[in-house]
């Protein structure tokens, strides 16, 4: 979700499969349909879009995973960038179910399904 498709070609190139919602003519799909699409293909969502926070919590899923980027350069070079880190440290925990929050110098990663605050 809003990401570059020269990020996409990028996934691919590291090997990962990899596919922009515009090349299959959904980039005006709801998010709730995204996150469901996701779910059905095992796939890890990529966006700049905060509200996928919440619809994952929410849900009580262990997957799929989301990578949300919170950075201030969202030129593709630096997304590439920060996202090799984050697949270099972290692809256990997204392949287990993780929403992992990047920014221009670290990443934070919260385990799913998101568990309530009981008090």
């Amino acid at each position: 979700m809003g990401l570059a498709r020269s990020t996409v070609s990028w996934l691919k190139g590291q090997g990962h499969e990899a596919k922009h919602l515009r090349d299959e003519g959904l980039q005006r799909l709801p998010d709730e349909e995204i996150f469901a699409k996701a779910t059905r293909e095992q796939s890890i969502i990529l966006t700049f879009d905060l509200d996928f926070s919440e619809i994952v919590a929410t849900a009580r899923q262990s997957l799929p995973s989301v990578i949300i980027f919170r950075l201030q350069d969202e030129r593709p070079d630096n997304v590439n960038r920060r996202l090799e880190v984050v697949l270099q440290g972290v692809a256990n925990e997204l392949n287990q179910g993780a929403i992992v929050s990047v920014d221009e110098t670290r990443y934070r990663v919260r385990r799913l399904p998101i568990q309530p605050i009981i008090e």
